[in-house]
């Protein structure tokens, strides 16, 4: 992955590390992967961004790491509303606290903060949000 291109703005999306998700699945037993692309679906099932996850139903135990960008309102809100169906939804987000969405979706739920900051994909270097 290039690093230039994922610590600048120009990107939004942050690879999933497969370490990091190993472990939570091994709690969680995820079934769906609601947002990737077919290179970075840490599940069987998943949904791309032609499948438009947000248009989706989403069923059974979710992961989710949305685009980190303006967007990511709208997966947080999608996320919250499908729990509220009945999904177990897990997110791996940027701690805003400061947002709206934060306040209105995030606070509701179960929170689970990281110590330090993750390596996204296979860079080298940590993410350089919390």
């Amino acid at each position: 992955m290039n690093n230039e291109l994922m610590f600048s703005s120009k990107t939004d999306m942050w690879a999933t590390p497969q370490d990091f998700f190993d472990k939570l699945n091994e709690q969680y037993n995820f079934t769906l992967d609601v947002c990737a692309t077919p290179e970075n679906a840490k599940c069987n099932k998943f949904y791309t961004k032609d499948d438009d996850g947000l248009a989706q139903d989403w069923k059974g135990v979710c992961w989710m790491n949305p685009p980190y960008g303006r967007g990511i309102k709208h997966w947080i809100k999608k996320a919250y509303d499908e729990s509220r169906k009945g999904a177990v939804v897990v997110c791996l987000i940027p701690s805003r606290t400061d947002t709206i969405y934060w306040h209105e979706y995030v606070m509701k739920g179960e929170i689970t903060f990281i110590k330090g900051r993750l390596k996204f994909g296979d860079a080298k270097n940590a993410a350089p949000f919390p």
